[in-house]
């Protein structure tokens, strides 16, 4: 029989709810419920004093902001934040990960220079908010028509589509930092393995200047430029941009796929709309499938910097060298400056979404959010849109806003993305696929339209995290081989690129 709560170490003082429970539930000797506890939702199996740590996963996820009874909810209503020593112990847990050899093989399109694409789309960047409707219009004209079926792509079969990633920025940069660092996203995107062609469309007078960018990101010979401009107009522009891919379709379509190690796989690892269960089932099991890239010679790159506040010292225990660990404290050092410049505070996230579904603290959301990057050491920090080079599990600063956590990620060479969520979340990622992972049965059953893997098995009593993670791995292989996913079938991917803004707009 399935116990109607979960305890996740002996430490712990709350338990989660697997279900609803009604008042009168037996949660541990001798404590049953005291109120109704929402599924997802943690009840307090010990008393708690004002001030005293809340414990979950064995690890503080925050403080009683009022005592609490053995049997009463435990959420917003009596646990909060609160400050604490970490233990970073540089390093005492990094240990030899036992590679698999031969390593797993999938099916990868091998570009001119060596890189491994999973996906073979013609890219068109903007420079500028201001050319956003016209890189749109050319990605347009290679669009299916739903009602009457027309393609213009019909007769290049190997050819994903065009796809057109706009933004809202690129002019009124009063910083460098803010321009850098677009400019390292584009620059990023334009060296993907996953486009055969980039063009990037520019207006002309944007202070993100073509030339500059091309310069700044050695982009020379990697793309073509336009800008609407010198082109003479929207009509011009958008007929050379058309003009380009069709001159370029013949050659994208020469793209074959042959067999490729595993370790040319770089997956990008994210969470949105996550709940109760999520730290649970679907972070863990990916954090087993993420252990079983990195034994194949892959890479793994988990992000979102302050959803890892408050368990960054169970990663830096984990850093193959203390420089590495220090340059993950560090980054949590300048997003408290970062936040309290701004006026806000590290526990403005969770979301709405996230509360509801019963996490209270970002230190408990971010303890079941780095489970998605398994148990093996971390090799390197670095910073957004950063190149990915080393081989293994490796940090990259964003914010925990998905879409530009993502496009970070991407922009840093990731190939694939897995994506847990427990509220629902539906999102795509061109030109890089992804895999949604649901973590409870009920929403898989739901929204089965956007879910690929019901990791609610896990809850359910159906399989354990290993084996959840196998079918994970195996599914990884499957997408990267071609295989479309959910969101892939409704066309997502290009609204959700989202460079990261920072700085002033004037």
């Amino acid at each position: 029989m399935t116990l109607p709560i979960i305890r996740l170490s002996p430490e712990d003082s709350v338990v989660i709810a697997r279900v609803a429970l009604l008042p009168g539930t037996p949660v541990a000797d001798g404590v049953t419920t005291s109120e109704r506890i929402p599924a997802g939702h943690k009840v307090a199996i010990r008393a708690h004093a004002v001030g005293e740590p809340v414990r979950r996963y064995g690890q503080i996820i925050g403080f009683a902001t009022r005592d609490i009874a053995p049997g009463q909810h435990v959420h917003t209503q009596n646990c909060g934040m609160g400050d604490f020593a970490r233990d970073y112990a540089y390093g005492v847990d990094a240990r030899p990960t036992e590679m698999i050899d031969p390593p797993a093989r999938f099916q990868g399109i091998r570009r001119p220079d060596g890189a491994i694409a999973t996906r073979n789309y013609i890219g068109i960047l903007t420079s500028v908010n201001c050319s956003a409707h016209v890189a749109a219009m050319v990605a347009d004209a290679f669009r299916r028509n739903p009602f009457t079926g027309d393609d213009p792509l019909a007769d290049f079969p190997h050819v994903d589509g065009v796809v057109a990633l706009t933004h809202k920025t690129g002019c009124g940069m009063t910083q460098k930092e803010p321009l850098a660092l677009l400019r390292r996203t584009l620059g990023g995107y334009a060296r993907h393995p996953n486009f055969s062609h980039v063009i990037v469309l520019g207006l002309g007078c944007e202070v993100n200047q073509i030339g500059g960018l091309m310069e700044e990101q050695r982009l020379a010979g990697r793309l073509k430029a336009m800008d609407i401009q010198t082109m003479g107009g929207t009509r011009r522009t958008v007929a050379a941009g058309i003009d380009f891919v069709r001159e370029v379709l013949a050659e994208a379509n020469q793209a074959r796929r042959e067999s490729v190690p595993a370790s040319a796989l770089k997956i990008a690892l994210q969470c949105g709309g996550s709940d109760g269960y999520s730290g649970i089932s679907a972070n863990p099991a990916l954090g087993a499938a993420s252990d079983l890239v990195v034994r194949h010679g892959g890479t793994v790159i988990l992000s979102e910097t302050p959803e890892t506040y408050g368990a960054e010292h169970l990663l830096t225990r984990r850093a193959v060298s203390r420089e590495v660990g220090e340059k993950l404290v560090a980054l949590m050092r300048w997003w408290e400056e970062y936040t309290a410049r701004e006026g806000a505070e590290m526990d403005a996230n969770p979301s709405p979404g996230n509360k509801a579904g019963g996490l209270t603290t970002i230190l408990e959301k971010s303890l079941g959010a780095m489970a998605k990057a398994g148990s093996t050491n971390l090799v390197d920090v670095v910073r957004y849109a950063e190149p990915v080079t080393a081989s293994g599990f490796v940090f990259m600063d964003t914010p925990g806003y998905d879409p530009v956590a993502a496009t970070g990620q991407v922009a840093g060479g990731a190939n694939l993305v897995c994506f847990t969520t427990g509220r629902g979340s539906v999102f795509g990622c061109k030109p890089a696929p992804s895999i949604k992972l649901a973590t409870n049965t009920p929403m898989f059953r739901r929204m089965e339209d956007d879910m690929d893997v019901n990791c609610g098995s896990v809850l359910d009593g159906a399989e354990t995290v290993v084996e959840c993670g196998q079918r994970i791995f195996d599914l990884i292989l499957r997408v990267a081989s071609g295989e479309k996913t959910k969101s892939e079938q409704f066309d997502f991917g290009a609204a959700e690129f989202a460079p990261w803004q920072i700085g002033a707009t004037m």
